[in-house]
């Protein structure tokens, strides 16, 4: 089991989208997707002897280019980025904020979309999706635009019929009532609604 669905789009890949004026739903559900087909939504964040790090499996050298190619090019968007990384660690071990640094790497992630021009998707066109995925952000072992399409539906759109984990919706829940214990004053009084004995 990775990281809960909702948590990771409403405490990591929203607010940070949102930070870097980038949120969309489309491009939400993207990032979403990724990480579902890249680590199980972060169940794994280094798997076996391949080079991909954190719930993206980002690669260290997509990682420097990112930074060398693109960044370079957008001073502001790169200051907002490295606001979001650590202060000294960064310095000392770039790639381990790949694994360790949810936000950040969430940055890094929708930069390898937004460098290719494929930061834009409609919310619920998940073949798209899968194939923004396979042209741009897919380099690990033979996976398909149906693997993406599995996994998208599996652990993001909850279609997976085993899933009976609780979905986030952001209302409180709702009160349970227990009855009063037989001790309290509450459970000595009559039940007003009681039908009244007929006379």
């Amino acid at each position: 089991m990775g990281i809960c669905l909702d948590e990771l789009r409403l405490l990591v890949i929203r607010p940070t989208l949102k930070h870097l004026r980038a949120w969309s739903a489309g491009m939400e559900n993207l990032l979403l997707g990724t990480a579902a087909q890249e680590s199980q939504l972060g169940f794994h964040l280094k798997q076996g002897r391949r080079h991909g790090l954190g719930i993206y499996q980002i690669q260290p050298h997509t990682h420097r280019e990112i930074w060398d190619d693109y960044l370079i090019g957008h001073p502001a968007l790169a200051s907002k980025v490295r606001g979001l990384a650590s202060q000294r660690d960064f310095l000392d071990h770039p790639h381990s904020e790949l694994t360790t640094n949810l936000r950040y790497a969430t940055a890094i992630a929708w930069l390898i979309y937004r460098a290719a021009d494929a930061d834009k998707v409609a919310e619920d066109d998940v073949p798209t999706m899968a194939r923004l995925w396979h042209q741009h952000f897919h380099h690990g072992p033979a996976a398909s635009q149906r693997d993406f399409e599995q996994s998208y539906a599996q652990l993001v759109s909850g279609a997976d019929p085993t899933d009976s984990a609780p979905r986030y919706t952001g209302e409180p829940p709702p009160l349970r009532r227990h009855p009063a214990p037989r001790s309290s004053p509450g459970a000595l009084l009559p039940d007003r609604h009681a039908q009244q004995p007929l006379a």
